[in-house]
């Protein structure tokens, strides 16, 4: 495990061993900069001796592999995961806002169709995974003196996925080819029959039902089944749309991956023009060539050029959260026409949602609260420490912030690092 150094004018040095970190601190030639990756700050001049140092980045939509290598020794190396929560939250918010609006402003002309996207627009859940990708890499190169930056990106081509004997003019011709609509195209595949009776309720109406809420799924034909009205009725009555499951897997992750790959490469080229591309064949093949594991890190270490460096003890885990839960009320009418509000306290005996905590010698975050004081314990990965731990037996080690950071063994499942 290194500890990672900034010279007097906060400009990453190379890192140094614990013990080293330690005696600069008791002397009071350094001071403490960040626990976690732990940092400390120069307090005199230095030579500011570096070596080559590159970066490997694994690019993702759920996951990012990062790995800082010199020729022998990987330096800092880890995962982040990132927010998947987005895309639910906003079509959440924008049903509440519809419903809100049409019952304040019953007569106003509707306003969704009068707005143009600018140039460079993306979709909130992709420009999210888009910055998280560039703040990382900024927090890299303000610890460590980076030389060398790649990043392994990917384009899918989903209709050679789904066959992959497509050709020349058949991308023109899809499954949907001479229907007027979807709606036509889904009862045509399903033969006009309930997929849930197959006709024996002999009921005659058929309605096309989203397997995956249309939020999430969207309308897809994959996502649609054909069912007659009083499967359809009974379905939504009893919560049974655990029954059906989509027709192929979905190809989200992939198609936000082809989004994403030239507005990461054009953003980080503009801080740091020495950025290069790779793919993902080209690191699967030096990692199999090396005999080592598939993971996001080792991904990101062959990706930086060292796939034998060193490995490290110890491998960083970070998690996005939320900052903020901005709705007011709960949806539920109470008594009298009231709304109860949605908000919590935002400390509980000193304690807030998220705050890394120590308890019994084990470091783990508060992902749970109850006002008589006692927290539900997690580490990042969900390993549960404890259900009900009482405040009085937590110690306050970082206060909670959006990106959560933990330590873990390298090569673990995420277990928290005492």
């Amino acid at each position: 495990m290194f500890v990672f150094v900034l010279n007097y004018h906060g400009e990453p040095l190379m890192p140094c061993k614990p013990s080293k970190a330690r005696k600069l601190l008791n002397n009071g030639k350094a001071k403490l900069i960040k626990q976690t990756p732990f940092t400390i700050q120069l307090l005199f001049g230095s030579s500011g001796y570096k070596q080559e140092i590159s970066l490997g980045v694994d690019a993702g939509t759920k996951h990012i592999g990062f790995s800082a290598t010199t020729s022998t020794k990987v330096l800092l190396e880890g995962e982040v995961q990132l927010r998947t929560d987005i895309q639910d939250l906003l079509a959440t918010r924008r049903a509440m806002r519809s419903a809100r609006r049409s019952r304040k402003t019953r007569y106003r002309q509707a306003r969704f169709l009068n707005r143009k996207k600018p140039n460079g627009w993306l979709a909130p859940s992709v420009q999210h995974k888009v910055d998280s990708h560039l703040k990382l890499i900024r927090m890299i190169h303000r610890l460590l003196p980076i030389k060398h930056l790649t990043i392994e990106v990917a384009q899918f081509d989903i209709q050679k996925i789904k066959s992959p004997d497509i050709s020349g003019d058949l991308y023109r011709k899809g499954d949907q080819l001479g229907f007027w609509n979807v709606r036509e195209y889904v009862f045509f595949r399903d033969k006009h029959m309930c997929q849930h009776c197959k006709g024996k309720s002999k009921d005659k109406i058929l309605n096309v039902h989203h397997i995956e809420s249309r939020r999430t799924g969207g309308d897809a034909p994959d996502n649609l089944i054909t069912l007659c009205e009083t499967c359809h009725k009974k379905i939504h009555k009893e919560n049974l749309e655990h029954l059906f499951q989509r027709k192929s897997r979905s190809f989200r992750d992939a198609s936000q991956m082809t989004v994403m790959r030239w507005f990461i490469y054009n953003a980080v080229k503009e801080t740091y023009p020495y950025v290069k591309l790779t793919y993902g064949f080209l690191t699967k093949n030096r990692r199999i060539q090396n005999g080592l594991e598939k993971r996001h890190a080792v991904d990101a270490r062959c990706i930086s050029g060292n796939p034998l460096a060193e490995e490290p003890k110890v491998s960083y885990l970070f998690r996005q959260v939320r900052a903020n839960n901005r709705q007011l009320h709960k949806m539920t009418v109470g008594k009298k026409g009231k709304r109860k509000a949605n908000k919590a306290e935002r400390l509980v005996h000193g304690y807030q949602l998220f705050d890394k905590v120590q308890y019994e010698e084990q470091t783990c975050f508060v992902f749970g609260r109850r006002k008589n004081g006692y927290f539900d314990l997690r580490t990042l990965a969900g390993f549960s420490i404890h259900k009900s731990a009482s405040y009085k037996k937590l110690i306050l080690l970082e206060k909670a912030k959006t990106w959560l950071v933990d330590i873990q063994p390298e090569g673990g499942e995420g277990r928290s690092h005492p």
